[in-house]
């Protein structure tokens, strides 16, 4: 209930500030947690499977473990039983993948409109809408996300890289720490979280 309290009064704050822009116009290249190419089968008990999951991800010994155990944990949350979602989620990638955002965001929209239980549908739009720079639309689906989530480490970490291009440092160290907290195997997000403790909160003395 907090994260979403949380999350309210910031789309609050931010909402007519957000930028828009297309992927051409936007030069860098942005690159969030994203489920792997090949992913394995799980089974279809997905509550216990997570749960599972989650606890062997916070115990892996080494990457190699980490990343097969977080590779599980994306094919479940990729799981639908509607073929028409599988169908429309398929379509979406290939044409986020061919930089066709706008046929991309039409086809995210009615995966969210056939399936709003469906958690990854809206993660796939917020980071749609965080490689556009519409930030608040991003933030919006990813409240939706942790409402249903709040273990998905990649709407998390979308969350820091979001605060973090904004400016407020105190808020995306607060989601990168979560993020670690469910994943401490994620690329790159240990050293943002160096980096912003160190700004946020001063080095040690």
């Amino acid at each position: 209930m907090a994260t979403r309290f949380h999350l309210a009064i910031l789309l609050a704050a931010i909402i007519s500030a957000a930028p828009t822009a297309s992927f051409a116009q936007d030069p860098k290249q942005k690159k969030l947690p994203d489920a792997p190419a090949k992913l394995p089968k799980v089974s279809a008990d997905k509550t216990r499977g997570l749960d599972f999951l989650f606890g062997a991800l916070k115990a892996a010994p080494d990457e190699a473990s980490a990343k097969h155990v977080e590779g599980r944990i994306w094919a479940i949350w990729l799981q639908t039983p509607s073929d028409t979602v599988a169908l429309l989620m398929t379509r979406a990638k290939t044409a986020m993948e061919a930089q066709n955002s706008d046929v991309a965001l039409k086809l995210l929209d009615a995966v969210v409109k056939l399936r709003p239980d469906y958690v990854e549908g809206w993660n796939r739009r917020a980071t749609l809408y965080y490689l556009r720079n519409d930030y608040a639309h991003s933030l919006a689906d990813i409240e939706q996300v942790l409402a249903r989530e709040p273990r998905h480490f990649g709407a998390l970490a979308g969350l820091g890289m979001i605060m973090q291009d904004l400016g407020d440092e105190k808020r995306a160290l607060d989601a990168f720490r979560k993020a670690l907290a469910v994943n401490p195997h994620l690329d790159k997000v240990p050293d943002l979280v160096k980096t912003l403790t160190e700004k946020v909160e001063g080095r040690d003395i």
